[in-house]
């Protein structure tokens, strides 16, 4: 496990990092042109960013970002 001291200014920047990605993913997650090797690549990353920003954001922020049947599970 690793640690970082952030200041609340670049946590802000965290998130919103965090955010922009996971918006970025949940896009490519709805193209259904992609592969499912590639789907399941971008799921796998996706969890992990989530969890991420689970540490950052608010319950209702939070919220915005959990995967619902708009954005269907990569298959494995």
């Amino acid at each position: 496990m690793l640690g970082m001291l952030l200041n609340e200014n670049e946590c802000k920047e965290m998130a919103y990092v965090l955010r922009k990605e996971l918006d970025e993913m949940l896009f490519d997650l709805s193209d259904q042109r992609l592969n499912n090797d590639i789907r399941q690549a971008i799921d796998k990353r996706y969890k992990t960013i989530f969890k991420m920003y689970a540490r950052f954001a608010p319950q209702k922020e939070l919220a915005k970002y959990v995967r619902s049947a708009r954005y269907p599970q990569a298959e494995n």
